[in-house]
């Protein structure tokens, strides 16, 4: 079976192996915002709001979720804050998808994506806009699936685009996307071991080839990713994580890349990390900018101001790292 059919015969809930001891499990990842119910201006506790989300999942769903995989962002200053604002957000993590698995072999393999998309539609209907009492103290939560876990809504979007192009562009023949951007993976595991601990060219390229042959790679820092200035959230450390933007050579093997990173975690063999990274499709012609830069301007560039969005293209063209062979064996002694 060729790599495209195994992976388009890829059950939401089956784990899927890459090179150099990594892997993509299954997850299932909600978005939480919590707002203030009441008067009060008291923070949110924290184990609280764990305990009583873990609690409700495993009562009302028979789904276990850990403590660990529930991540709360408090916001700082909440006497300063406007009352509609959240005083928290975070993301809750559901890694043990046992049960769903033997729900979905009912369903027959034309009704598994249906079934499995169904079942999390609901979830996020029952808790979003669900009120938590923590001790009197009461809070409002919404629940939303992650724009990077969508595949649907990302797929929607990009044929809208193509169809009807965007406010303010001019329309343009139909164009199909076929560059993925992920983001917040760990930078070592995409170096080369005893070499460095940067990513490198070499690795990234094998490893991402899983999913078809490849046109351009770039790699480099990610130090802002899930940053926000208002959160109690510490300092990230800068070089630990990487953004990698990989264009494929073909439409297919684009969507098929992207349709498996969506709704799956990164995990490496011998290590109990886990990435929760964040993937999306180039909205902006990443590649396209740097590289075609002209032809790209009659086809994305708004009907005015063009000129002086040249010169922001032009700045990009010299950040843009194309991948071949020959750059990928003289990175690999530079890292």
């Amino acid at each position: 079976m060729c790599h495209r059919e195994t992976l388009k015969s890829l059950r939401p809930t089956e784990p899927f192996d890459l090179e150099s001891g990594l892997s993509l499990t299954p997850r299932v990842k909600l978005n939480l915002t919590i707002d203030r119910a009441d008067k009060t201006v008291c923070p949110v506790d924290e184990w609280k709001l764990k305990r009583s989300l873990i609690d409700y999942l495993k009562t009302s769903h028979s789904i276990s979720v850990v403590e660990e995989d529930i991540k709360i962002f408090k916001y700082r200053d909440l006497k300063k804050r406007k009352r509609e604002d959240p005083v928290a957000r975070g993301s809750l993590v559901v890694l043990d998808l046992g049960f769903l698995s033997k729900k979905l072999a009912l369903s027959g393999e034309d009704g598994v994506e249906k079934e499995f998309l169904g079942w999390r539609k609901g979830i996020v209907a029952e808790m979003d806009g669900m009120e938590l009492n923590l001790e009197g103290v009461k809070f409002k939560l919404s629940v939303a699936v992650p724009k990077g876990d969508d595949f649907e809504g990302m797929r929607k979007e990009w044929e809208e685009i193509a169809a009807f192009g965007r406010r303010g562009y001019p329309r343009s023949e139909r164009q199909q996307p076929d560059t993925i951007i992920l983001r917040g993976v760990p930078s070592r595991w995409f170096a080369e071991p005893r070499v460095s601990s940067k990513p490198s060219m070499l690795v990234t390229h094998t490893i991402f080839s899983a999913f078809g042959k490849i046109r351009n790679l770039d790699v480099g820092e990610d130090n802002d990713i899930g940053q926000d200035e208002d959160e109690d959230s510490g300092d990230l450390v800068s070089g630990l994580h990487c953004k990698i933007v990989v264009q494929f050579e073909s439409h297919k093997d684009f969507y098929n890349a992207l349709k498996v990173l969506c709704g799956r975690s990164l995990i490496k063999q011998g290590s109990r990390m886990r990435s929760d990274y964040e993937v999306t499709w180039d909205r902006d012609g990443y590649f396209r900018n740097g590289l075609n830069r002209a032809e790209q301007s009659k086809r994305w560039m708004p009907t005015t101001g063009v000129a002086s969005h040249r010169s922001e293209a032009s700045g990009r063209q010299s950040q843009v790292s194309r991948y071949s062979p020959d750059d990928a064996r003289r990175k690999r002694f530079k890292d």
